[in-house]
């Protein structure tokens, strides 16, 4: 349960947004710093790329460099949409978990991309922030999959690891989409500068304009 205090700070954080949004300020977005070895620093030119493309072609405005955050600082509230990748493991503490469950109950919104060696860690650690919830299966027909470029067979498989058809997981809190965890399709790769992952342009243009879906959809349901 949200206490009072901690609505109340997470009003103050929304008013701000609006603020900035009306004086036309960049909004910010961070990725997830976490604890237990995984690179969590993986992808480091796919959230520029993906901001640059979102300002371009949905008129967002949001700050051309990402913020770091740590799962467990006050910071973490200042973000309307924060990003977690990596490979290995992941370890929350209970005060992060804690941390992070006010976070997202509060209004905001986790995208976790699993880039490839993540899944059996992550679902572990999401269970200490919602033990009550299940990551369930998103139909295709839900809204993150039709924003401004539409997706009516969910998300576009962008790497290939094992043959698995790509998912899109998500924990649903009091009707809300509070975690959306995208398994077996490597968006952030697609994201990145064309030279390092060498992905045709049309999987490279599909991750973008996923990944554009998803902001737009965080920013349209957050608060």
């Amino acid at each position: 349960m949200v206490t009072q205090q901690v609505r109340f700070a997470l009003y103050i954080v929304f008013l701000a947004s609006c603020i900035a949004a009306q004086a036309q300020l960049p909004v910010k977005i961070a990725k997830l710093k976490y604890n237990g070895g995984g690179d969590w620093y993986a992808n480091k030119t796919a959230l520029p790329n993906l901001i640059e493309f979102t300002n371009r072609e949905i008129g967002t405005s949001i700050a051309s460099e990402e913020d770091i955050v740590e799962i467990g600082s006050r910071d973490l509230f200042l973000y309307p949409y924060v990003y977690m990748t990596g490979h290995g493991n992941v370890v929350f503490s209970d005060s992060e978990a804690a941390n992070l469950r006010k976070y997202l109950i509060g209004g905001g919104f986790l995208h976790v991309d699993d880039n490839y060696g993540l899944d059996k860690f992550v679902r572990l650690e999401l269970k200490k922030v919602f033990p009550e919830l299940e990551l369930t299966e998103i139909p295709y027909s839900h809204p993150i999959y039709h924003q401004k470029f539409k997706f009516p067979n969910g998300l576009p498989k962008i790497h290939e690891h094992d043959a698995k058809p790509p998912q899109g997981f998500g924990l649903i809190y009091e009707g809300r989409l509070v975690v959306f965890y995208s398994y077996e399709t490597d968006l952030g790769n697609g994201w990145e500068d064309p030279r390092i992952h060498n992905d045709p342009e049309e999987k490279r243009q599909q991750a973008l304009q996923m990944g554009a879906n998803i902001l737009s959809y965080c920013f349209t349901n957050s608060f």
